[in-house]
């Protein structure tokens, strides 16, 4: 109540209210719209030694690289196992125990669900490193070079995902179906993973009761969370190489890629939170709008969800399916150095910060590439954000509401809408359009007001502090 409750497109920066950046599509030196064809679930971006640009994508079914020009490259292992672009419920043959239930008949759901297939990518030097839990085997990639990428040579099989650490370490995790089971190469050495005196190859199997989601970089320490907890590896040199430690409990991670890493720490969805770590031990973000996201969320399709760095403008997107969507189909957005949450529906299924690239880079559930945050194009779709009811007092008065008078950059950049009830069940009275100026003559009255701000021009409106010019009438 008295707070903005509703938005699309939008986000508050510095006291004031703005639309985010538009999209456009992402051309090769052709003029042709760069589509990867599939649904992408991981990307990746780095830079050669010479300077060349690329970025990675990961299908289902296939490992593509774009470079600078937009050339694209088919880079798909040939033996590469198969995964799903959605998560399945697994009640085919294996699923059950022999003779559960009666024969031709489906199995029901018994928690035996598989995954939405999403990589874990990231580069080794001037290399690409790859790995999709479906197929589960260490892939690397020299860029420019003839062929597809190759197995890694001597690393483990049946792993789910993996990263490359600040100290040039590559982690595997699950390796042989073990969910717990962390193996590290040799320092420097992707083809190294056998322990011996003359190395720092090693392994642990962590002591959780969780399966290993997701590793990541972060300040002097590498972060490894489960479905269930969260754990810190930090380096500490030969016998032991690695020394871990649980930070946080009751704090998995909702899917593979649900958890990115920032200035002020790691930060991440949960299953029904929040969380971040920025060192010492793990804690739940208050977030406003958990109730909205979790109340209207597709679990079965949790697997899905992916977090994009938007560091230009201090935040993490969230992309996740909502409750009748198979798909990512809205967003929920963090600005960590604000602390300020915003929603809204828009359809990406991964996405990279900007950096190797001047533009952000996120892609549709078609394929289609798209730079974010330029220009002011949604679509078709207009920002928009609503306010909850607006009261004299507690409510026991009529408002009388004659004019408004807005802040001055928005004048003819945004329409204004309020919506009016003199009861709380009441029904409810549309009042305007009202296209802002200073300032906008208005009529009308009730004891709730709501207001509207939609933007009607391509431009980066704002709005800060708006005042109604309204009187208390009487009590009916």
């Amino acid at each position: 109540m008295g707070r903005w409750r509703d938005a699309n497109l939008i986000r508050w920066h510095e006291d004031a209210l703005r639309p985010v950046g538009g999209w456009r599509p992402r051309y090769d030196n052709t003029a042709t719209a760069i589509s990867i064809g599939g649904t992408v679930r991981g990307m990746h971006t780095w830079i050669d030694n010479s300077g060349g640009r690329f970025v990675a994508f990961g299908l289902h079914d296939g490992l593509f690289t774009i470079n600078s020009s937009g050339l694209k490259t088919d880079i798909t292992p040939p033996a590469l196992t198969d995964g799903r672009v959605h998560a399945t419920a697994n009640t085919g043959w294996g699923s059950a125990g022999w003779g559960d239930f009666e024969w031709g008949t489906e199995r029901p759901d018994l928690g035996f669900v598989l995954d939405a297939t999403m990589w874990s990518l990231d580069n080794f030097g001037e290399n690409l490193l790859a790995m999709s839990p479906d197929d589960g085997k260490l892939y690397e990639y020299a860029p420019g070079a003839a062929g597809t990428a190759t197995q890694v040579s001597n690393a483990p099989i049946g792993c789910s995902n993996m990263m490359v650490t600040e100290e040039r370490f590559v982690f595997c995790f699950s390796g042989g179906g073990n969910p717990r089971l962390v193996q590290w190469s040799d320092r420097e050495d992707n083809t190294t993973w056998t322990a011996a005196a003359t190395n720092e190859a090693g392994d642990i199997e962590l002591q959780t009761n969780g399966r290993i989601m997701q590793g990541l970089r972060t300040r002097s320490q590498s972060l490894i969370i489960t479905d269930q907890d969260c754990h810190a590896a930090t380096y500490q040199g030969p016998p032991f190489v690695f020394g871990f430690e649980r930070v946080g409990t009751s704090c998995g991670v909702v899917s593979r890629r649900a958890a990115a890493s920032v200035d002020v720490g790691v930060i991440w969805m949960g299953l029904r939170g929040f969380f971040s770590y920025t060192g010492g031990a793990v804690q739940e973000l208050p977030c406003e709008v958990a109730d909205y996201v979790f109340s209207d969320f597709n679990n079965d399709q949790r697997s899905e969800v992916y977090a994009v760095v938007n560091s230009q403008w201090n935040e993490i997107w969230w992309f996740y399916p909502s409750s009748n969507s198979q798909e990512n189909d809205r967003y929920v957005a963090f600005d960590y150095v604000e602390n300020i949450w915003s929603t809204g529906n828009l359809a990406r299924t991964s996405g990279v910060d900007r950096g190797v690239f001047r533009l952000p880079f996120w892609i549709d559930p078609d394929g289609d590439l798209y730079e974010h945050e330029v220009g002011f194009n949604y679509d078709g779709v207009e920002p928009f954000a609503e306010t909850g009811p607006i009261a004299i007092g507690v409510g026991e008065n009529l408002m009388s509401v004659t004019q408004v008078i807005p802040d001055e950059k928005t004048q003819g950049q945004v329409d204004l809408t309020f919506k009016s009830r003199l009861y709380p069940n009441g029904i409810e009275s549309t009042h305007g359009k009202f296209n802002a100026a200073n300032p906008t003559s208005v009529r009308f009255q009730g004891r709730q007001v709501r207001m509207r701000v939609e933007g009607v021009e391509p431009a980066d409106w704002r709005v800060g502090t708006m005042r109604l010019d309204a009187t208390k009438g009487g009590k009916r």
